[in-house]
């Protein structure tokens, strides 16, 4: 029997009990018979195995003060009006069965009833509107878990005030529209609706229910600002909002409420600052508001509530630091602050939580080492420090966690021996993946720390011997094979040069040409692979290098990409334009040979660990990009609308000079159009409002991609970053942290490489922010122009060598 029954039947009831007798639990059916005890006042058979349906004459038992059946496998439907008269009735426990069909009016005959519980059930159908209205002893309604519909909310909210000893209400799982006002009227303590598909907003009379210690909405479809009205609920204890739409902030009112002691609000919309009287709320000890688009700092006054035990302030946009003030929290078991924008080192204060044990800290811009004293958090189970950018080696302070069953670095700078010890015998290669140069146990996917090194040197003969060896016969054979296959091309070569085109000067290279230059297209050679085809190094026999750009011919669309590209860089000449030299096609073959970029693309410099651009050089990346695109749309004959500017399609020379590459799906405007139409999906992330709804392409196109990777070249963030979710984008980010917040969006490297620079640079920062932001109005006609954008940046070039100068 649960605790409850007991409670209610021990104080209120003294009649027979028919219950467990024996240890173990009853099973079959109820008998027939006990319908036939005319005196009987209390059947409590909870907490059994019993099946089939409740014999109908129970039903009728008119001394029966109390039917206790829960938790059992019972099933079938509640007698009709003409087999139901329990007027005795007070206590009434149906929960945790398989009963079905409606929940008829005869059931709430019974004006005596104290607690109604028939959650847990498969009942259906709707809910009497006026269902309590004449129940005013209830103390507890719970019809939570069934399928129930309650169709006019305002009647139903309303027939409850009738109830003035309501204390538990709970109605999740069923369907309820919306929150009427006159819920301000009920008297519970008790209100859970969870999973209820309600809409609208919370009304503002919620404050009104003075005996509130918990609300429970998880779940539903509430959309709305959060009211500051729940300032008004003194005696409040635990607030569930979490997994709706709600929008506006994190309401200060929440401070004032000195009794609340657990907040959920995760998964919503709200946006905005944490307020700084977090620490006013010395009874809360869990608080969740992670996956909103929060933008602040995390106030000071959160590291001082001492006994909070959970905080998750996850999947926001929250900037600043953790600070020394963070090892105050004595009896934290989680603090989980992932998927964030926080950009310091880890204090080696953390170490005094002793109680922690889910410390997550992934995917924010973290630096500096991992500190050695997390080894001293003894309670530590799951520690997640994953991309950031920590250095350094990983602590073998470690190893004496006892308790730790989780652990993951991948994605950081870190190098040195992978400690083997303690727990760390137990995890695999995927927690360590993607950093710089860490050694160890090669079943972590890490090369040995050096161990093999003598072993090497005496045996390097041997070993040489045996390569070579090896190699001489392959190139033996790869000769054969050339000079077999020599003449039989040599009859072809003259119909594939006839499929030559040249661009520009003319010139000629032939697909044998081609093959040596690249060694047979061979594998050392290949510098990448797009969706056209792939990429391969090659040198002529004059020593020139070149790029030669292999079309896949397997597919159409590749094939049409590859004359349109030809077609469109014809006569195309720039400096900052990918030089085509030639072009090889036949029917079986299809090439274009480029200039050779030896610096490789931005995206390459931009993302890799190995490199890091600085302010003058994207500054210069951005101009170069912007005169390409200056030329395209108003220098050539005819306007060309490049369709899909990213970083990876803009090449560096040896002189860090930026060449826009791969025309693959550009498009030629006829004299006289400004606009034109296409089918072709260019990167998400990159398109233009216009372009991805209605395939509208226009030079305006270009400049709302250029704004974008003006953006992404700051801040190190792609729009596909998964950060981003559809209430926050990258170009929304950039808004809503400019002018005031620039710092804490740029990329954390460029940060450390300004150094003391930093506030001149920011003030730069600020006109390139709002440039970038210019270029990307939705409105195609509220664009800047790309002229003034080159003007713009010289401008702000200009500003900075000048000071450097000085």
């Amino acid at each position: 029997m649960s605790n409850i029954v007991q409670s209610y039947l021990s104080n209120d009831m003294n009649s027979v009990s028919i219950n467990n007798i024996v240890s173990h639990p009853f099973s079959g059916t109820i008998p027939e018979e006990i319908g036939y005890l005319d005196k009987l006042e209390l059947l409590v058979l909870g907490d059994n195995r019993l099946s089939g349906s409740i014999p109908s004459k129970i039903f009728n038992l008119s001394s029966l003060t109390a039917l206790v059946v829960e938790n059992n496998s019972l099933s079938g439907t509640i007698p009709s009006n003409t087999g139901y008269s329990l007027p005795s009735l007070q206590y009434l426990f149906l929960n945790d069965n398989n009963f079905v069909g409606n929940i008829l009016n005869n059931i709430f005959n019974s004006s005596k009833l104290i607690v109604f519980q028939l959650h847990s059930n498969v009942f259906s159908g709707t809910l009497p509107n006026t269902a309590f209205e004449d129940l005013g002893l209830l103390e507890s309604i719970r019809i939570s878990n069934n399928n129930l519909t309650i169709e006019d909310s305002h009647q139903f909210f309303t027939s409850l005030t009738n109830c003035r000893y309501l204390k538990y209400l709970e109605l999740s799982g069923n369907h309820i529209s919306n929150l009427p006002k006159s819920i301000g009227n009920l008297t519970s303590e008790f209100f859970r609706a969870e999973s209820c598909g309600i809409g609208g907003y919370i009304p503002l009379e919620v404050g009104n229910m003075s005996n509130l210690l918990s609300f429970d909405l998880y779940y539903n479809n509430i959309n709305g600002p959060i009211p500051g009205t729940f300032k008004g609920l003194q005696k409040f204890q635990y607030l569930d909002l979490s997994s709706n739409g709600l929008q506006g902030s994190f309401i200060e009112e929440f401070c004032e409420m000195k009794s609340l002691g657990e907040l959920y609000l995760d998964n919503n919309k709200l946006s905005g600052v944490l307020p700084t009287c977090l620490g006013n709320m010395t009874s809360i000890i869990r608080i969740n508001v992670g996956s909103n688009s929060l933008n602040s700092r995390i106030p000071l006054s959160l590291w001082s509530l001492r006994d909070i035990l959970e905080i998750n302030f996850s999947s926001n946009s929250l900037i600043g630091n953790l600070p020394p003030e963070i090892g105050n929290l004595r009896a934290i078991i989680l603090l989980d602050l992932s998927r964030n924008q926080i950009s310091s080192n880890i204090p080696t204060i953390i170490s005094s939580l002793q109680t922690l044990q889910n410390l997550v800290l992934a995917q924010n811009k973290l630096i500096g080492s991992i500190p050695k004293s997390l080894g001293q958090m003894v309670s530590l189970i799951s520690l997640d420090l994953s991309q950031n950018m920590l250095t350094g080696v990983i602590p073998k302070s470690l190893e004496s966690l006892l308790y730790l069953q989780n652990i993951n670095f991948s994605y950081n700078r870190l190098q040195g021996e992978n400690p083997n010890g303690g727990q760390f015998k137990n995890f695999t290669a995927q927690s360590f993946m993607h950093n710089d140069a860490l050694c160890g146990d090669p079943r972590l996917l890490v090369p040995t720390c050096g161990k093999q090194v003598k072993k090497w040197s005496m045996e390097k003969k041997l070993i040489l011997k045996c390569i070579l060896s090896i190699v001489v016969s392959a190139i033996l054979v790869v000769a054969c094979i050339i000079l077999l296959k020599h003449n039989k091309r040599k009859k072809n070569e003259t119909s594939l040069e006839r499929g030559l085109s040249t661009l520009g000067t003319p010139r000629r290279i032939s697909y044998y040409e081609l093959l040596q230059a690249t060694n047979g297209f061979n594998e050392s050679n290949f510098l990448g692979r797009g969706g056209f085809g792939s990429v391969y190094q090659g040198k002529l026999l004059d020593g020139e290098m070149i790029a030669v750009k292999v079309i896949d011919l397997q597919s159409e669309a590749k094939s049409k990409s590859f004359d349109e590209e030809c077609n469109a860089m014809r006569n195309l000449r720039h400096r900052n334009l990918v030089k085509i030299i030639s072009s090889c096609s036949n029917l079986d073959f299809k090439s274009l040979v480029m200039e050779f970029m030896s610096n490789g693309s931005v995206d390459k410099w931009l993302y890799s660990n190995n490199y890091c651009l600085s302010f003058l050089q994207r500054l210069n990346i951005m101009i170069d990009v912007a005169s390409a695109l200056e030329y395209l749309h108003h220098g050539s004959s005819m306007p060309v609308v490049h369709c899909d500017l990213k970083p990876s399609n803009v090449l560096l020379d040896e002189n860090m000079v930026a060449h826009v590459s791969d025309f693959g799906i550009a498009k030629l405007m006829d004299e006289g159009q400004s606009q034109t139409y296409t089918q072709t999906l260019a990167t998400i992330g990159y398109l233009a409002p216009e372009y991805g709804s209605k395939g509208i392409v226009s030079v305006k196109g270009d400049v709302y991609s250029y704004g974008i990777m003006l953006m992404e070249i700051f801040t190190r963030r792609k729009p596909t970053d998964d950060m981003f979710v559809p209430e926050l984008s990258l170009k929304t980010w950039i808004s809503g942290s400019f002018p005031n917040s620039i710092m804490e969006i740029l990329d954390s490297n460029l940060v450390q490489q300004i150094g003391e620079q930093i506030d001149d640079i920011l003030t730069y920062m600020s006109s390139i922010f709002g440039l970038a932001l210019n270029c990307c109005e939705d409105s195609p006609e509220a664009r800047i122009n790309i002229a003034d954008v080159i003007a713009s940046l010289i401008k702000i070039k200009t500003l900075v060598l000048s000071a450097s100068r000085v």
